[in-house]
């Protein structure tokens, strides 16, 4: 409560205060909001959800993995725009980013190594959370005047709860907050070239507002063909990189797990740059990355994978599942043993963690090279997500408003790039994580009430659909799959 009543304090005199002290009101306000509140609702919502599906995602992971993982080139059947794992690499480009390079040594940095278990453990109870949402937003979806499959939170919570309004604030607070995420992103990809290899953020603005209107004008299917191929190439080049590290300091790997797991439960002291950490900070950072990493219970996610080819809601929504496995259990743990095992987290203050990954290159391919590779994944993560987020803001202005809008909207975004590249505007920054928490809160709470489809759902494909595919395993047929009554279409009930 003390907390509770400082932050107030800090917003009530900021309110009432310049411009300056509306700014701090805003960053204690959104401080609050992103702390415990979130962490509570998201957390405690992906284990309600996790537990209510039968913890779906640990009894039957075998079988997610192989309708994933093992049907990435397979051809889909059912309706839709996208493939699924087009749909899947769209949904992907926006959590991949900044976070995996940057967020998770901010996360060893002030939290330690065992921030990173909790990291874990909060992706593990967010598949359940990110599976409900892609399983709602195929089962009310509609198709659009331009024949095209759209869906998302807006539409959920419109068809499936009956709350109009809420479903059109959501979609209006993520149409605004796009802005400004375009914006911070457009800035970090100027900084970082800028500082990389000398390019004005002029240059660099118009260059990416050049290769945006590009593969946007085409639509969410040009948008899945650039995804399904970037994405893939960005995290193979990422990741070969940073194993190439992990075989030069594979001594230190059996280490880097045994601090993970024995911080997680117990406090570490300071050590070099390490200014040391208890259970507190890393359960708070390692928490904290994983929720904002993998990005389940935004409702963004579903906005791409209602596009997919689909005939059953459950089997899209174990390509929600392969998300975070990718994001947070892959990528973003690739990225933390990277940082242990070369020690850099020991030798670098905070304040520069994000430069920790660069540094860790550096013995095995020299400060040139690493700073390339680094700011080239970052380039390439950076447009990728600002491509599919504008695709995100122009179907909530469609919703809002009707197809017409959501071409206005684009300019808008672009626009955006542009400014936010050259540093414009920087106090609608300020409220990027404030309006995000405006759709997150809604949308959370909207799929713990819609939590009884999510499982009839699911119910009906482990019953009727999950023996046949067993079935044709054992012997080695190709039997008719029932499609379910449910069908993953408009999604009436």
């Amino acid at each position: 409560m003390k907390t509770l009543s400082v932050s107030w304090q800090i917003v009530k005199e900021g309110f009432e205060g310049d411009m300056d002290g509306f700014t701090k009101a805003i960053a204690a306000l959104t401080d609050f909001i992103w702390g415990i509140p979130l962490m509570v609702l998201l957390i405690g919502g992906g284990i309600f959800l996790t537990a209510r599906l039968g913890f779906f995602q640990f009894r039957y992971f075998p079988h997610i993995i192989k309708q994933t993982f093992g049907k990435i080139f397979s051809k889909s059947e059912g309706d839709g725009t996208l493939t699924p794992f087009q749909a899947t690499t769209s949904a992907l480009a926006s959590t991949m980013g900044a976070a995996n390079i940057v967020g998770v040594p901010v996360a060893i940095a002030l939290g330690g190594p065992g921030a990173i278990f909790w990291m874990w453990l909060v992706a593990l109870i967010g598949m359940g959370t990110k599976y409900s949402e892609v399983v709602l937003g195929i089962h009310y979806r509609e198709k659009n005047k331009e024949g095209e499959f759209v869906g998302g939170p807006m539409y959920y919570i419109k068809k499936g709860l009956g709350w109009k309004k809420v479903a059109g604030f959501v979609a209006f607070a993520l149409m605004i907050e796009i802005i400004a995420s375009t914006m911070v992103q457009a800035n970090s990809i100027a900084s970082s070239m800028s500082g990389s290899f000398g390019l004005p953020p002029l240059v660099t603005g118009i260059g990416v507002a050049l290769l945006v209107i590009a593969v946007t004008y085409g639509g969410i299917k040009t948008i899945g063909k650039v995804t399904e191929k970037l994405i893939p190439f960005m995290v193979v080049i990422y990741l070969a990189a940073a194993l190439a590290v992990l075989i030069y300091n594979f001594k230190e790997v059996p280490q880097a797990f045994l601090l993970i797991f024995e911080y997680a439960f117990r406090p570490m002291s300071a050590a070099g740059g390490f200014a040391g950490a208890g259970v507190a900070a890393a359960i708070r950072w390692g928490l904290a990355r994983g929720l904002y990493s993998n990005e389940a219970g935004m409702g963004t996610a579903p906005i791409a994978h209602s596009a997919a080819i689909n005939d059953h809601p459950a089997k899209q929504g174990f390509w929600g599942v392969f998300e975070v496995i990718v994001d947070t259990l892959v990528v973003c743990t690739i990225t933390a043993l990277v940082v242990l095992t070369s020690g850099v987290w020991q030798t670098t203050s905070p304040d520069d963690a994000s430069n920790m990954v660069t540094q860790a290159f550096v013995p095995l391919f020299g400060s040139s090279i690493a700073g390339t590779i680094v700011t080239a994944t970052l380039f390439l993560f950076v447009i990728t997500t600002v491509v599919v987020i504008i695709y995100y803001g122009e179907k909530q202005a469609e919703f809002l408003f009707g197809t017409g809008a959501s071409k206005v909207m684009r300019v808008v975004y672009i626009a955006a790039i542009f400014v936010g590249a050259l540093g414009g505007l920087r106090f609608i920054w300020q409220f990027l994580d404030l309006l995000l928490a405006a759709v997150v809160i809604p949308n959370v709470i909207a799929v713990l009430f819609l939590s009884g489809k999510v499982r009839e759902i699911t119910k009906d494909y482990f019953t009727n659909l999950y023996p046949v595919e067993h079935k044709k395993k054992a012997k080695g047929g190709n039997p008719h799959v029932r499609t379910a009554e449910s069908d993953g279409n408009a999604g009436a009930d």
